[in-house]
């Protein structure tokens, strides 16, 4: 249990800084800079675990069009409307805000694929929608300026990841978790490098300075590709319901990091609009985990 819960604790350390990574990389790279960088380094790092461990892989039997999808869905477009996002709420806020996806989950699951939902479980998703609203201290206004079209494009990620988790179980579910992430980050590389040469040339600034370069290996290379194995690490070693816990642990990870190193403010409006998300995550996933074993739902950053 000793390294499942030191697991835990490094992967929520990882994936709370991720948002800290894409509010400094974001202003040098642009967003769809911040994303072709984020899955090329993912997909490297576990394009090599993949070679150490000598994993064969069926390439002439893969389902390309599914794993193209699911990359699309799953990498390119959440990472580009949280990069995008972060650029109009700070990144202790997004972090929050992306506390949803279990949330998100849900309602895809019930407008998408006809899973049944519970009297409780439509409570927690009313509860979760609250706590966002109390982020936003009620503050209607907002929804005409910056700050809640930032709220919205984070909102639209967990949709996104929620989306994306049901696809890869239906679809993706027979390859390994490994040659999974691997080619789905691999085809979101490909996806986004068109995406950003088309938008714009701000994402081949690369190394302009050493700060951006260690973003993009904290990101990249941990974020997205080592993070896979250690919550793929709990799964297996673990349950589906422990790994889950990284959920509640990220955003309080992320408000320290960007309270510590980018001065962000931590308000009360946010802690107590995260614990309300919390209360709705467990209302809403709570008793469908208990017939599913979690396996269900999916969270990434």
């Amino acid at each position: 249990m000793g390294k499942l819960y030191g697991a835990l604790l490094t992967l929520s350390v990882i994936w709370g800084a991720s948002f800290l990574f894409i509010k400094i990389l974001v202003a040098d790279l642009g967003p769809w800079g911040v994303v072709f960088w984020r899955c090329l380094f993912g997909a490297i790092t576990l394009l090599c675990v993949l070679a150490a461990k000598r994993e064969a892989v069926a390439w002439k039997d893969l389902p390309f069009g599914m794993i193209v999808l699911v990359g699309f869905v799953n990498n390119v477009l959440p990472f580009g409307f949280i990069a995008i996002g972060e650029t109009k709420v700070s990144s202790g806020m997004a972090s929050i805000i992306n506390a949803m996806t279990p949330i998100s989950t849900v309602i895809v699951g019930y407008v998408c694929f006809k899973l049944h939902v519970r009297r409780a479980q439509w409570m927690g998703i009313l509860l979760g929608f609250f706590g966002i609203l109390l982020v936003m201290r009620f503050d209607v206004k907002q929804f005409v300026n910056g700050d809640m079209n930032g709220v919205l494009l984070v909102l639209l990620a967990t949709l996104c990841y929620a989306v994306g988790t049901q696809l890869s179980k239906r679809f993706l579910q027979h390859l390994s978790v490994l040659v999974m992430s691997a080619t789905t980050l691999l085809s979101a590389c490909v996806i986004s490098f068109f995406s950003m040469v088309l938008v714009s040339d701000e994402g081949f600034r690369m190394v302009s300075s050493s700060q951006t370069f260690v973003s993009l290996v904290g990101l990249g290379t941990f974020g997205s590709g080592f993070a896979y194995l250690l919550f793929y690490y709990m799964v297996k070693e673990g349950s589906a319901e422990f790994a889950s816990f990284v959920t509640y642990i990220v955003p309080l990870s992320a408000l320290l990091w960007g309270s510590l190193l980018l001065g962000e403010d931590i308000t009360y409006h946010m802690l107590i609009g995260l614990t309300l998300i919390f209360g709705g995550i467990y209302l809403s996933t709570f008793q469908k985990k208990q017939s599913t074993t979690g396996k269900d739902y999916g969270y990434e950053q």
